[in-house]
């Protein structure tokens, strides 16, 4: 069954969605189109940095304050930076609604970035950092993504740089919002057991009066792609590579018979191509799995193992002699029907985790400006052949394409 989703926006330029139901908790937020990428070559880290300074004082509220505000009736506060995006959200029990949606609201649009909070807070992403760093399974995404978006705004890493996150200032940040968070890139979204009404009357009760022109977004398409293969000693007892290649955007109608793609070749399931191949034949890689991530004007797919060091060369041609069956050998009709009703339960599944389902409704109306239900994103899968799957192959994973970097 359809789910009604209803959509506003404030004369302001802010938008709204909301989808009403009759849960018992409800989620709110603000979905952000800022992200790393639209950071200055001097602001390393700063649209990260700053979404963890909306936590630590506004106008009216301390740290503290924030903090107890949903935590003193059990509701959950919380965030995240992409690329291209930040979100600040809350869930709670319906009754405290207009209490998470006023508490988002004002740090969103009043907060003051102490320097005080501002030098502790340093310090926790730089711990951050260099637990990051001491981690190679996650490092090596990270370097990946700089290779691929070589000396471009989405090869940045979202935590940024150490030393350039010691030297910021009050007004760095500030300068950084005031130039970034345009009423046009803000959505407001929820979701739980509120009339659409009451939404847009506190809408504008809480933000109906913000004013911020910014300034013209200042992402630059990423240039021509140029594979490249890079070894790195990191002298760990497991080695680590990904194997991977620029891809589609979020507008390209490829998208989904490549989302379709990855899932059979490497998604979550047991029963992907990659983990029979090197887990279940070989018992060669316990971690094996391949990514898609589109963005608003590129994509990028990567394909993960780590194994022992003596299993690096074999996990590696098994993998890409996976990737040259997808591209000579067009799927049979029982095995697309397979694979079609396999992401089909993935997606409806994915679909009862309320949180999630909110979240991925925010970030399409976001993109897209409206929300693609289950059932319409459910037709367009159906509709996908044999050969749009092999032509995207031969075209993604085209052996001249890949670019692979390995830790050894």
């Amino acid at each position: 069954m359809s789910r009604i989703v209803e959509y506003g926006a404030l004369p302001n330029g802010v938008s709204v969605v909301h989808q009403q139901d009759n849960s018992p908790v409800a989620y709110c937020g603000f979905a952000i189109n800022v992200g790393t990428r639209d950071e200055l070559e001097s602001e390393s880290g700063m649209a990260h940095f700053v979404e963890h300074l909306l936590f630590k004082g506004t106008e009216k509220r301390r740290s503290r304050h924030i903090l107890n505000r949903l935590e003193e009736v059990g509701g959950e506060l919380d965030a995240y930076t992409t690329k291209e995006e930040t979100f600040v959200f809350a869930t709670v029990l319906t009754a405290d609604f207009e209490r998470a949606m006023e508490l988002c609201s004002d740090i969103v649009f009043h907060s003051v970035f102490p320097q005080s909070e501002i030098d502790k807070e340093v310090d926790v992403i730089i711990d951050e950092i260099n637990s990051y760093n001491d981690s190679p399974s996650e490092l090596i995404f990270d370097e990946f993504e700089s290779i691929v978006f070589h000396n471009e705004q989405l090869g940045r890493s979202i935590l940024g740089d150490a030393e350039c996150l010691k030297n910021y200032r009050t007004d760095d940040a500030l300068r950084f919002v005031k130039r970034n968070y345009k009423a046009d890139r803000i959505l407001f979204f929820s979701k739980g057991n509120v009339p659409f009404k009451k939404v847009m009357a506190w809408s504008e009760r809480y933000f109906g009066a913000f004013v911020n022109s910014g300034s013209e977004i200042l992402r630059r398409k990423p240039n021509l792609y140029v594979p490249k293969r890079l070894e790195v000693v990191k002298d760990t007892h497991q080695g680590h590579q990904i194997i991977g290649a620029r891809a589609y955007s979020l507008t390209d109608d490829r998208r989904l018979p490549l989302h379709l793609l990855n899932n059979v070749l490497g998604g979550p399931c047991m029963n992907s191509r990659l983990s029979i191949a090197l887990r279940e034949k070989n018992g060669m890689a316990y971690n094996v799995e391949s990514s898609y991530t589109a963005y608003s004007d590129s994509g990028i797919v990567m394909i993960y193992f780590g194994t022992d060091q003596k299993n690096m060369k074999k996990c590696e041609s098994l993998v890409m002699k996976e990737l040259k069956k997808l591209r000579e050998q067009k799927m049979s009709d029982l095995q697309l029907f397979r694979a079609k009703k396999q992401l089909l339960g993935q997606l409806a599944i994915s679909q009862e985790n309320s949180e999630s389902y909110t979240l991925n409704m925010a970030k399409s109306v976001l993109f897209f400006d409206r929300y693609e239900s289950l059932e319409e994103v459910a037709e367009r899968i159906e509709a996908l052949t044999a050969t749009d799957l092999i032509n995207v192959a031969n075209d993604v994973f085209a052996e001249d394409r890949l670019s692979v970097l390995t830790y050894v």
